[in-house]
């Protein structure tokens, strides 16, 4: 029932340029680095280009391996020769002045305009050139990289997400160990691998906490510190939800289970709640558990889904499980909910999308508590979404030298203040505009914070496992939290044995 594999094979057969293409070409639909929802597609004009690439001839072998489409952005661009980005249509190798001059290819689009500032900045202060290729809107980053592997033009830094991404690179060696750069020791946020080396620089981190309205609990009375466990949380859901009507809410919470659109938000984010909330950041013991066999942590695990059930019966019956995750962050932003099941990326789309909601439910000020599942438990869940990783090549040095810029205060000034970044750097002074900034800084700086392990999880199993089971649980299919519970140990055990 819930184990039905919804993997999407594109098989391409038009043209030998795109023959690579042809055999299990899987493409894994999930929301990446920035968590917003958003519509994903495979550009097929993209694929061939990226292909013909690999056709141009190159001497490299094709060792780095091509990973699922795992990330939110579509390529610029790019000539196989390597001399021209669409990105900023200016040569990408050398400027025939002996300058030196890197390439940086980007994930999020809509920064482009402040890491061109970026770049503009530290050329000026060190007559190195950066230029940015920024892609987003859709296709596989990866494979468009492993074109420019394959075409002997790969960018000197370049964006990774999941562990599969930096599989693809690590797995041969070839990326830039980082361990030893002076930015390191001022982060929690860079990507490890398995090696234990530093393969990935954090350039924005994000939380995963239960997000409320502060205006509407201090009209209730509650103080959000003190929730600190399963019964202050009820007591709190229960007081709010018998002054619904003059708070002017529609439900206590957002929390929409719907398993199509959302399995993502339950069966990764909410999921992954249960595998870090409450541990120190390279506490893995509950992810390491999962890894063998699909194992859970019954007694944890059953107290967890206590705390999900509070939530189905305090959520908004009308979105439980049909909502929308625009819908959910709408009512959140018009002040319908006093808690959301989404982390601090809804804070863009609140002062963006959903700007005029925000405006006329007062702009209030919002913040975020731990999901206390258990008594005590004081950490809300923090992590870069992506990183940048430094190519080993000719120009490794010198990209090393520009990320040490930008982790410093003439960089962090630029991240924060025009890209509208949440500095990963326990030395930044900058504080974003962002709704959850202020809160995220004061985690951070007390050392509150838990990593993300559910990015290692199995391969597709929010979308093809987990998802459904949350629904069922809405639903009312699975009555209480040790059916929950007991059923979810069947589904994680089966998706990891297949």
């Amino acid at each position: 029932m819930y184990l039905q594999k919804t993997d999407l094979t594109a098989i391409i057969e038009t043209s030998p340029m795109i023959s690579a293409w042809k055999q299990g070409l899987k493409v894994y639909f999930w929301r990446e680095g920035t968590m917003k929802k958003r519509s994903l597609s495979i550009a097929l004009a993209a694929l061939m280009a990226a292909s013909a690439l690999a056709a141009c001839g190159s001497s490299q072998s094709d060792s780095a391996g091509s990973s699922a489409a795992k990330t939110d952005e579509s390529a610029g661009e790019s000539k196989a020769d390597g001399k021209e980005s669409k990105a900023d249509g200016k040569e990408s190798k050398a400027d025939g002045k002996g300058g030196k001059e890197l390439r940086l290819v980007n994930g999020k689009i809509e920064v482009d305009a402040a890491l061109k500032e970026l770049a503009a900045k530290y050329e000026e202060e060190t007559g190195v050139k950066v230029n940015i290729e920024s892609m987003g809107g859709g296709i596989d980053i990866q494979g468009t990289l492993k074109g420019y592997y394959q075409a002997g033009n790969m960018p000197d830094i370049f964006v990774n997400g999941a562990d599969a991404d930096f599989e693809n690179w690590c797995g041969q060696d070839l990326l830039e160990d980082l361990s030893d750069q002076p930015w390191v020791s001022d982060t929690d946020a860079a990507y490890k691998y398995k090696d234990g080396k530093i393969y990935g620089f954090p350039y924005t981190v994000e939380a995963i906490g239960l997000a409320y309205n502060a205006d509407i609990l201090e009209k209730a009375g509650i103080d959000p510190k003190s929730i600190t466990g399963p019964e202050s949380m009820k007591k709190a859901f229960e007081t709010l939800d018998s002054k619904k009507s003059e708070l002017g809410l529609d439900a206590v919470i957002g929390y929409c289970a719907e398993a199509t659109n959302l399995y993502w938000s339950t069966g990764n984010h909410l999921f992954g709640v249960y595998e870090d909330e409450g541990l120190k950041r390279d506490d893995s013991k509950y992810f390491d558990l999962l890894k063998d066999g699909g194992k859970l942590d019954s007694d944890r695990f059953e107290k967890y889904a206590e705390m999900v059930g509070l939530f189905n019966k305090y959520s908004d019956p009308n979105l439980l499980v049909s909502g929308t995750y625009d819908q959910q962050i709408l009512n959140f932003s018009s002040g319908k909910y006093a808690f959301v099941t989404q982390g601090s990326w809804i804070g863009a789309t609140m002062t963006t999308d959903d700007k005029d909601a925000y405006e006329k439910a007062g702009k209030f000020k919002v913040g975020m508590i731990p999901y206390a599942f258990e008594e005590g438990q004081d950490t809300i869940l923090t992590n870069s979404p992506s990183w940048w990783s430094v190519f080993k090549n000719d120009n490794a040095e010198e990209a090393k030298k520009f990320l040490n810029w930008v982790a410093g205060e003439k960089g962090q000034d630029i991240l924060v203040n025009k890209a509208g970044f949440i500095s990963p750097f326990k030395s930044c002074s900058f504080v974003a505009e962002d709704p959850f900034a202020q809160t995220i800084v004061e985690y951070q700086k007390a050392e509150k914070t838990s990593g993300w392990h559910w990015l290692g999880n199995k391969d597709g199993i929010a979308l093809n496992a987990l998802g459904v089971v949350y629904q069922d649980y809405a639903q009312g299919n699975i009555k209480d939290a040790k059916a929950f519970t007991d059923t979810m140990s069947q589904v994680c055990a089966q998706y990891y044995a297949s």
